[in-house]
Order: C-alpha cells, then sequence, then structure tokens
C-alpha cells in the first residue's frame, strides 16, 4: 500500500504554476548579492582560488598547498572547478550557491506530492526551511548535498510507489556516491529518509515492524559503498575530536535558531509560527482518532514522512556538536527536520475554504520570509561591498593580517563578515590568516608557518576587552602580538574600541565604513 490518499485534479495550490512560483521564489534573495554574504562562504572561497591557481601562482605556492583527496567533502570544490574557469571564480560561486535554494525547494515538494499525490496547503510553510541557518552560515557543501539529498529521496519514493525497486536499487549505487562525495552530512541524511520511508512501505505491505526494518535496511543498503570510502578516509586522518554530546541548553538554542538571520524577533516569531501549524495538525490528528461519528480529521500526518521526522529528531538529540573536529554537527539537521515534519502534515478534502486559508497564509509566510532574507542579504551585501575596496589598495601577493570584531554572547545578526579577509586570497592571490587547516575535512595545507598563532582560523575573530574567552583574543591583545616583520598589511573590520597607541608606527592607506586598512612597514 502506497502513501498516498489523494487522486484527481488538484486545487489551485497544488497546480503547477504554483509549484513553479514557490520554487522560483527561493532563488530571489541571491540574485541582488554580487557574493552571496554567507558567512563562511568568503573562506571557502579563498580555498577555491588556491585550487584554481596554485599551478601558475607564485604567491600562492608560498602561502598554501592543496592536494585532492577522496573526501566527503568537496560539492562546491568540484563545481568551481570547470565553472570558474568558465566563468571566473566569482561569478562561478554565485552561480552555484544561487541554485541551491531552488533546488531544496523543489525537492522539498516533489517529496509531499509523492506522498500525498498532491501539493498540500501546508508545505509552503517549509519552504524558507531553505534558508535556515546553517545555509546562511556559508556550509554551502553540505547545503548542496541537502538539496540532492531530498530531489534523490522523491525520487526513491517515486519508483518504489511505482513498484520499480530493482532500478532503484542499481540508481541509487551512484546516486549515493555523488551525494556522499558533495558532503557525508547528505548521503547519511538520505539514508536516514529513504530507511524510514522504505519501512513504512513494507509495513503497509502488512509485514510486522521488526520484518519492515530489516527490509527497510536491505533495500537501503545499495547505499552503503560510500562506508569503504569512508572507512579510507578516517583512517588516514588523525585529526579532529568527537566532542559535546547531549548539550541540551545547545539543542535548544539551534532548534530557536533554525531561521537565525538579522531580526531576531521576526526568525524567532518564524519558528514559532511554523510550530503552531504542526501543534494544529497535531491536535486535529489526535482528536480525529475519537471521533465516532464517521468525520475524519481534516488535518492529520503522512505516517511515512511523519516517521521520518520522527527518525531525524532522534537523530538529532544524538548527535555532539562536533565531529572529527566539524563544528555545528547537529545544528545543521534542525531545519530540514522542521521541514519534514510540516511536509508530513496532511490535509483532507473536502474542505475548500480551509485549503484556501492554510495555501494562503502558508504561501503569505513564505513570501514574508523570503522577503525579510531578501532585505537582509541586500543589506550585508551593501556593507561588504563597501569594504572591497580596501582590496585596491593591496599589491598583489600581499600578507594581510585581518581582524574581524566578533561580539559577546547573546548577539543575534548573523556574524557576516568573519571571514571577509579571505578576499585577500580570492583577488590577489595573498595570504589571509582566516583559512581553516583542519586534517581530514577540507584540501588545503598551509605553508606560511612564519605567521604563528595568526596562520589560521580563528585568529581573525577578536572581542573587545573582558569578553575574550578560548581561541578568541581581545583586539588589545592581537593588536600587541601581531608579527608585524610577518605581514604586509592589517586590515580592521567592525574592529571593537582598541588602544590606538597600539597601532603606532603602522600608516592608514585606506579608510571606510567601520574598517581601515594599515601598512605596516
Amino acid at each position: 500500500m502506497v502513501d498516498v490518499e489523494n487522486t484527481g485534479p488538484g486545487p489551485w495550490w497544488s497546480r503547477r504554476w504554483v509549484v513553479v512560483a514557490a520554487v522560483l521564489l527561493s532563488a530571489i534573495p541571491l540574485i541582488y548579492p554580487q557574493i552571496p554574504p554567507l558567512v563562511d562562504l568568503f573562506g571557502h572561497m579563498g580555498r577555491y582560488r588556491v585550487q584554481l591557481d596554485i599551478g601558475n601562482s607564485p604567491w600562492l605556492r608560498d602561502y598554501y598547498g592543496f592536494h585532492w583527496a577522496a573526501i566527503g567533502n568537496l560539492g562546491v570544490d568540484l563545481l568551481v572547478m570547470p565553472l570558474g574557469r568558465l566563468i571566473g571564480l566569482e561569478p562561478a560561486v554565485k552561480l552555484i550557491v544561487l541554485l541551491i535554494p531552488p533546488m531544496t525547494a523543489a525537492g522539498f515538494l516533489w517529496v509531499t506530492h509523492e506522498v500525498h499525490g498532491r501539493i498540500p496547503p501546508t508545505a509552503f510553510f517549509a519552504i524558507p526551511f531553505v534558508y535556515g541557518h546553517p545555509f546562511l552560515f556559508g556550509f554551502v557543501n553540505f547545503a548542496l548535498s541537502m538539496a540532492l539529498a531530498f530531489l534523490a529521496f522523491a525520487l526513491w519514493l517515486r519508483l518504489g510507489r511505482l513498484g520499480r525497486t530493482r532500478l532503484r536499487g542499481w540508481l541509487f549505487v551512484p546516486i549515493s556516491l555523488v551525494i556522499f562525495f558533495c558532503h557525508t552530512y547528505g548521503w547519511g541524511a538520505l539514508g536516514l529518509l529513504c530507511f524510514s520511508a522504505e519501512a513504512v512501505r513494507q509495513h503497509d505491505r502488512g509485514i510486522g515492524w521488526l520484518k519492515a526494518g530489516w527490509y527497510a535496511a536491505l533495500n537501503a543498503s545499495v547505499m552503503a559503498l560510500p562506508l569503504l570510502v569512508m572507512l579510507a578516509w578516517r583512517s588516514e586522518t588523525h585529526g579532529g575530536n568527537t566532542i559535546d554530546w547531549f548539550n541540551w541548553s545547545a539543542k535548544w538554542r539551534w532548534v530557536e535558531m533554525a531561521l537565525r538571520d538579522r531580526w531576531k524577533s521576526w526568525d524567532l516569531a518564524s519558528v514559532a509560527i511554523c510550530g503552531i501549524v504542526l501543534l494544529l495538525a497535531l491536535i486535529s490528528s489526535l482528536l480525529g482518532l475519537f471521533r465516532r461519528i464517521g468525520q475524519r480529521a481534516k488535518l492529520t500526518f503522512s505516517r511515512n514522512l511523519a516517521f521520518s521526522a520522527l527518525v531525524l529528531a532522534a537523530v538529532y538529540v544524538l548527535l555532539p556538536r562536533i565531529i572529527f573536529g566539524s563544528a555545528y554537527a547537529d545544528m545543521r539537521l534542525v531545519p530540514y527536520a522542521i521541514a519534514v515534519a510540516l511536509l508530513a502534515i496532511r490535509f483532507r478534502a473536502p474542505a475548500p475554504r480551509l485549503g484556501t486559508v492554510l495555501a494562503v497564509l502558508g504561501l503569505g509566510f513564505a513570501i514574508l520570509r523570503i522577503g525579510s532574507t531578501t532585505a537582509s542579504l541586500a543589506i550585508a551585501s551593501d556593507e561588504q561591498e563597501s569594504r572591497f575596496p580596501a582590496l585596491d589598495h593591496l599589491p598583489m601577493g600581499a600578507r594581510v593580517v585581518t581582524l574581524v570584531g566578533d561580539p559577546c554572547g547573546g548577539y543575534w545578526p548573523l556574524p557576516r563578515d568573519s571571514h571577509l579577509g579571505a578576499m585577500v586570497v580570492v583577488r590577489k592571490q595573498g595570504f589571509s590568516n582566516d583559512q581553516w587547516v583542519m586534517e581530514g575535512l577540507n584540501l588545503l595545507d598551509l605553508r606560511y608557518g612564519t605567521a604563528g598563532h595568526f596562520a589560521a582560523d580563528p585568529s581573525q575573530r577578536v572581542r573587545r576587552e573582558g569578553c575574550a574567552v578560548g581561541p578568541l583574543w581581545s583586539i588589545n591583545q592581537a593588536l600587541a602580538l601581531v608579527p608585524r616583520q610577518d605581514f604586509d598589511y592589517l586590515w580592521l573590520i567592525n574592529p571593537p574600541p582598541f588602544d590606538e597607541t597600539l597601532t603606532e608606527g603602522m600608516k592608514p592607506v585606506w579608510r571606510g565604513p567601520r574598517s581601515i586598512l594599515y601598512r605596516l612597514h
């Protein structure tokens, strides 16, 4: 038995033109910015410049090394190679990143169509989660892998519904490899989604849950080949801890921050709105269980996607915050788990008025969230573009130490300038102190070791006096210890108040909005 109830022509909100419009709507926030102002993206772009030009740049060869390896974190890195040479690095990055939200939205809507037989009116509440916290933080390989995972999951559901399980098995061997090399997380999420959906499909055929789970695992095992690649990958690396399990306060914060962007009240209210929608569907579903007059609940849940949402929620609870040195491992799952729960809501016809109300509210919510994200990214892009003229004052190959003001705790807007210094690498093939040097997690090596503490991330992040914690220094401490003989320039971006005597002997060569560039010698 397939978990599809609705057949025949659908209402207006499930028409093709509405679905296409919703998918295209999700691309709007990234059209205006020349470079998508995502927190970590600038740092990744520095790595892309190295991989593209290290062979013909004497400066990059002095500062960095680069080696290709079969790791589960290569999505945008691989796409940039042909596109970057064809249209240039910055346009290539914009094009790739621009495609991720509509691909994710298309995956969401295709999944819900396969499960429900048509698009339920509540599905539009899930669209804003394509701009969830992980995407806006710039986890682009991860976000690309999740977009592909949802598209692949929809294909898995379709082939299962059509009884083409043998074809599905053959197709998902290469599909799983592609998504794994894009990012390990997307491959893992795809496996969980497919396993949970297949377990429900097997159970609907009259098989007990235990045997259904066994058959589901067998069917999903066609995606197990990347395990061998991952074992070889991890056996060759030694760095990176897996720590911070069951941090309940952090896990609750990640739920609150599922749509974190710029305006805290609106971001929190948006998550709460989706929570209310889920609660109303749950109440309606529970009330329907106790009705004795033959009237069914107008809102209930697909067993298929509801089970998938529960599986994702359970994995979220079990995941630590840091896996193999990669932070925010659990946080990344939250927006997608909420989206799957929203996609699981089933609307039972006939109730055209209620359906229209829900569709209008869902589309209205999506339009408002996309609108606020568009405004937020436009503001961030304008602020960053106002600082890029500093790069015009740098020679090729310049060694630049960047210090970016990092807010103290409780600050809500995303710190979008944290890796802005990497534009020194992107446009000047120079050295910037904000690259990640983490064994087994990316392909970049550091050769300019004389920079000491100021060789890599997070040395670029500084805080005001009295607020520095852990690896983050105060701005005065950093200014006092910058090895001037090992750098050519100092670039301050959004600096907190500092002791100006610490910049004596430095020559200001450019000033901009909350930014200043000094020549050191």
